[in-house]
C-alpha cells in the first residue's frame, strides 16, 4: 500500500480532485488512465460515507458484497497504481477567479489548470449518546443502501420531510414494521407523502416525540430505541432492529461559498453535464446529487467528471 503525502505541493497540476469517496476516486482512476497526473486531497476522513458502511451489496461486480471501506480502498488502490498521488488533507479555501486556480489543502496553496469538486454531502445526525457508535450496526442514514439487511425485523425512521416518509415507504418492503417518529404533530412532508405513509398498514407514525438515545452498543447492535413524548414528558423503549435518520444532508461546500454557484441548500449548481458556474471545474457525485445518492452514481459522476476535465485540458494545449 502506498502512503499518504503530505507537505507542500512542488508544481502545477493538470487536476485536483476534492475528495475520495466513490466520485473522486473513480475521477481519480479516469484521469490517472488519460496521464493526467491527478492529485486527490482525500479529506481528514478518507472514503466519504462508504467508509462508515458496513456491507455494500448493490454495487456491481461482487456477488457476495463488500465492506464499504475496502471498496473504496480499492479504489484508491488502483487510481495509485494509475499515477494518481493522495494528500491526507483537507480543501481549507479556494480561488476560481483567474487561471491558474489555487486550492488550499490544510494551509498548503497548489495551482491547478482544472477542479473536479467531489466533497460529497455528510449526513445530519441527530447527536444521540450512541449514535456514532452504532452507524454502520444499525443506525443508518440510507434505507436504499441497507434496508434490505431488515427483511422481517422492525426498524425506526426519524425524520418529518420527504426524505424520511420515502425511507418509511421503502422500509416497508422488507421490515415487519416501520415505526415513523417526528419530533412536532407537523410535517414539512408533502401532501402526498403523507397520504402514501397515513395509508400504509405497516407504518405506525408517533409524533410530538424526541429520540433520548439508541441502544446497545455493549452488544454492537441496535436493539432498541428511547423515546420522549414533548408534550406529556414520559419517555418509552421501543425495540426495533434498525435505526434509520432521515433529517437531511450537509454538502461538503463550505470552502466553496463565493467561488461556485451553490443552491440555497449550498449542493453544486450543474451548468450541463459536470460542469459548474466555472469553465474548467466540474462536480462528481453527493456534492451536486440531492436525489440518488448511491454508490454507482457517485462513481459514474465521478468518470463523467474526469473525461470532462481530459477534454477541457486538450481543447486548451495540455
Amino acid at each position: 500500500m502506498r502512503n499518504w503525502t503530505v507537505g507542500p505541493p512542488p508544481s502545477m497540476r493538470n487536476v485536483i480532485i476534492i475528495g475520495s469517496g466513490c466520485a473522486g476516486n473513480t475521477a481519480a482512476v479516469y484521469a490517472a488512465r488519460a496521464n493526467l497526473k491527478p492529485v486527490v486531497a482525500a479529506g481528514h476522513e478518507p472514503g466519504g460515507q462508504l467508509s462508515l458502511t458496513t456491507l455494500v451489496e448493490n454495487f456491481p461486480g461482487f456477488p457476495q458484497g463488500i465492506n464499504g471501506p475496502d471498496l473504496v480502498e480499492n479504489m484508491k488502490l488502483q487510481a495509485q497504481n494509475f499515477g494518481a498521488e493522495y494528500i491526507l488533507g483537507s480543501v481549507t479555501a479556494v480561488d476560481f477567479s483567474k487561471r491558474p486556480f489555487r486550492v488550499a489543502i490544510d494551509g498548503d496553496w497548489h495551482e491547478t489548470r482544472t477542479v473536479i469538486v467531489a466533497s460529497g454531502a455528510s449526513a445530519r445526525w441527530i447527536g444521540l449518546p450512541n449514535e456514532q457508535k452504532l452507524i454502520g450496526h444499525g443506525v443508518s442514514s440510507c434505507a436504499t443502501c441497507d434496508g434490505f439487511f431488515y427483511r422481517g425485523r422492525p426498524v425506526m425512521v426519524i425524520g418529518g420531510g420527504d426524505t424520511a416518509m420515502e425511507e418509511a415507504n421503502f422500509l416497508t418492503r422488507f421490515a415487519t414494521h416501520v415505526l415513523l417518529v417526528h419530533r412536532r404533530d407537523q410535517f414539512r412532508a408533502s401532501k402526498i407523502m403523507l397520504d402514501r405513509i397515513r395509508n400504509n398498514p405497516k407504518i405506525e407514525m408517533i409524533v410530538n416525540t424526541v429520540v433520548e438515545d439508541v441502544h446497545d452498543p455493549d452488544k454492537g447492535v441496535v436493539t432498541g430505541v428511547t423515546l420522549k413524548n414533548v408534550v406529556t414528558g414520559e419517555k418509552t423503549l421501543r425495540e426495533v432492529d434498525g435505526f434509520f435518520v432521515a433529517i437531511g444532508h450537509i454538502p461538503n461546500t463550505k470552502a466553496l461559498a463565493g467561488h461556485l454557484e451553490l443552491d440555497a441548500d449550498g449542493y453544486v449548481v450543474s451548468h450541463g453535464g459536470a460542469r459548474t458556474s466555472v469553465s474548467g471545474v466540474f462536480h462528481a457525485g453527493d456534492v451536486q446529487d440531492r436525489v440518488y445518492r448511491q454508490a454507482i452514481t457517485a462513481a459514474g459522476a465521478g468518470c463523467m467528471a474526469a473525461i470532462e476535465a481530459e477534454k477541457y485540458l486538450e481543447a486548451e494545449g495540455h
